[in-house]
């Protein structure tokens, strides 16, 4: 497991095509050398971390793959935001030829094993969220007899991506495919009413969710008050809030952190309102990230000594938390004296 985690495992990605998907999103498809290919194997549903220099600045940002695993070729989308510095800069300035680094993909949003192997898919996204549900969606219909159903929500009919794609597989699996567009524009923002009459039957199906934060808080909430069990919610945050001030106030007492990383041992000092990863940072070492807003899993680590409390959690289901795992970048320290382990 170790090996897999090696923080700076980056590898320089060709980009081979790029599709412009609406005025602000693009799909990036990517050339794998032939010498790592094995380690750019996925799951539908997952990511790919990139790591870019813009401005002198060494950032790393997750974007998921809206190819399929049985595709011939790896893509990633990308839909700008405003205020993103990565995700403008890759929809301005990327090019074929050009060459992005990026680390093998990772994550959990992916199709759950077991029973609901054979459950009807049912997913729901909001803008740029429909990347990874792509994805899952084209793995089910390609690899599987399994019903989809899929709400998609933007603002406008301008703002669909995969749009004619969309289109294409509706008309090849009519028998078992379902995709309801809803429109801002038409009809305004999406309603719990609206998510329950869509889910329908709620006895069987397995739930997929991505989008912007309030678009996912409105499909949960109606699909948990509907009756859907907890187990059968699957959730991609893309971005969640900053870690606040008074979030810190528990590690005040805290001074001495023990990393376990890549087989050597360091201590470090404790800086009060640091994160665990933060602390790891400051010490020098090049500890495994990514997201850095507690969603991807990429910074996990397990605490065998002290405590810590995390601001968020979007990556670890409650048998991880139990067993003594957090994703570093949210957790803070609770005790005087944290050993934590990179495995």
């Amino acid at each position: 497991m170790a090996e897999d985690r090696v923080a700076e495992d980056f590898a320089p990605l060709r980009i081979a095509r790029v599709v412009r998907e609406t005025s602000d999103a693009v799909s990036l498809v990517l050339d794998v050398p032939e010498h790592c290919s094995h380690r750019f194997r996925y799951r539908a549903g997952q990511f790919l971390t990139l790591r870019v220099s813009v401005d002198g600045r060494d950032l790393r940002r997750c974007y998921s793959m809206s190819s399929a695993p049985a595709d011939a070729e790896l893509r990633i989308t990308v839909k700008r935001d405003p205020g993103g510095v990565v995700s403008n800069w890759i929809n301005d300035t990327a090019a074929v030829g050009h060459q992005l680094h990026a680390a093998p993909p990772d994550g959990k949003f992916v199709l759950a094993e077991g029973i609901s192997a054979t459950a009807p898919l049912i997913a729901f996204a909001g803008g740029s969220g429909i990347t990874p549900i792509m994805s899952l969606v084209r793995t089910v219909l390609t690899e599987s007899d399994r019903p989809v159903k899929l709400f998609y929500a933007n603002r406008g009919r301008a703002s669909v991506i995969f749009s004619d794609v969309l289109a294409e597989l509706a008309a090849a699996h009519g028998d078992r495919l379902v995709i309801e567009h809803h429109y801002d524009e038409d009809a305004g923002v999406v309603t719990g009413a609206a998510i329950e009459s869509f889910a329908g039957d709620v006895t069987t199906g397995d739930y997929y969710i991505c989008g912007p934060a309030p678009f996912m808080e409105t499909v949960e909430t109606a699909l948990l008050s509907a009756g859907v069990s907890p187990p059968r919610l699957h959730l991609e945050r893309f971005t969640v809030a900053e870690i606040a001030a008074e979030d810190t106030a528990a590690s005040q007492d805290t001074e001495q952190v023990v990393i376990d990383l890549n087989r050597t041992t360091t201590t470090a000092s404790y800086r009060k309102g640091d994160t665990l990863l933060q602390t790891a940072r400051s010490a020098g070492l090049r500890a495994p990230y990514s997201c850095e807003t507690g969603s991807c899993g990429t910074c996990m680590a397990r605490i065998v000594e002290g405590s810590a409390r995390m601001v968020n959690n979007d990556a670890l289901d409650d048998d991880e938390v139990a067993d003594g795992w957090v994703v570093t970048c949210q957790a803070l320290p609770t005790s005087p004296k944290v050993h934590v382990v990179y495995e």
